[in-house]
């Protein structure tokens, strides 16, 4: 009989906070690339023009939303994904096949992308804030005030602005990183040529970030335009057909400060869950 410690639910969320204070400027870049209607700026001179504008602090305007959606999005996710995968695992006294983590991480990210949506969309906002005029600027105090002047002034159907997009894309994401993270440190374990350490965890979260980031970004950019129009877009469709008349290209726009944020976030997510996992994890004989 063996001792195995195991991931406990809150974990993930916890991983992925620690992870969005790393990399939560990359993020702000990135919505700010998005949300151009042609491609006037690129990621190196976006970040000087709001450094320029407004100062170093602005690179984490919208932080307080950024952890709210972590602590929604993605401890629901992980939450789901990594207590169904142990309990079954232990059931069938043996690892899940892959289509089964794909199956279960595509419907972890779309409940937790659903649950997430509301702190998402103050996110978008908070963080585009910064380069909009002052006269236009919402000025959310902080992510529970956006939440509530939303709710009040715009009503709670609002809030939930975009659910679709957020779900499908959490959907992808998490096959992305969830399922391909599983898949890539069990393929590596088996070449037998490294064990169960930092290297190894940091290699197939390399991996799994560039999966996830390939799957999603179509998804993300038209999310992030539907969550920060006004009255610009009718519906889903009507911002996917708005986005594709500025060409194919359009839906990747942003995709190397996706990759420069998302690949980060998730070798960080992971190295920090796996480091909590191996500390502080359930104990499971077995």
């Amino acid at each position: 009989m063996t001792e195995n410690r195991i991931s406990r639910w809150y974990f993930g969320g916890l991983s992925s906070s620690a992870a969005a204070c790393l990399t939560h400027p990359l993020d702000l870049i990135k919505v700010h690339l998005q949300t151009q209607q042609e491609v006037r700026v690129r990621m190196i001179g976006m970040t000087v023009n709001v450094v320029r504008r407004e100062g170093y602090l602005a690179l984490y305007s919208g932080l307080s939303a950024s952890l709210c959606r972590q602590m929604t999005y993605s401890l629901s996710r992980f939450g789901i994904y990594e207590t169904v995968r142990d309990k079954v695992n232990r059931k069938n006294k043996g690892l899940m096949p892959f289509y089964q983590k794909v199956l279960l991480g595509a419907f972890g990210g779309f409940a937790g992308g659903f649950i997430g949506t509301p702190a998402d969309l103050v996110n978008v906002r908070m963080q585009n804030d910064v380069k909009l005029p002052v006269k236009l600027r919402r000025n959310y105090a902080h992510v529970f005030d956006g939440l509530l002047r939303v709710w009040k002034e715009e009503g709670i159907r609002k809030l939930f602005s975009g659910a679709t997009m957020a779900s499908t894309r959490g959907a992808l994401v998490s096959v992305g990183q969830l399922s391909c993270y599983d898949q890539s440190k069990q393929l590596v374990l088996a070449t037998g040529y490294l064990t169960d350490n930092i290297l190894t965890h940091f290699l197939a979260s390399v991996i799994a970030g560039g999966c996830a980031t390939i799957l999603c970004q179509p998804l993300d950019v038209v999310k992030t335009r539907l969550m920060n129009s006004k009255v610009e877009y009718r519906s889903v469709f009507h911002c996917l057909t708005e986005t594709a008349k500025l060409g194919p290209k359009a839906f990747y726009k942003g995709l190397v400060p996706a990759a420069i944020r998302l690949i980060p976030h998730t070798v960080f997510t992971f190295m920090f869950l796996e480091q909590l996992k191996q500390h502080f994890g359930e104990v499971v004989v077995t």
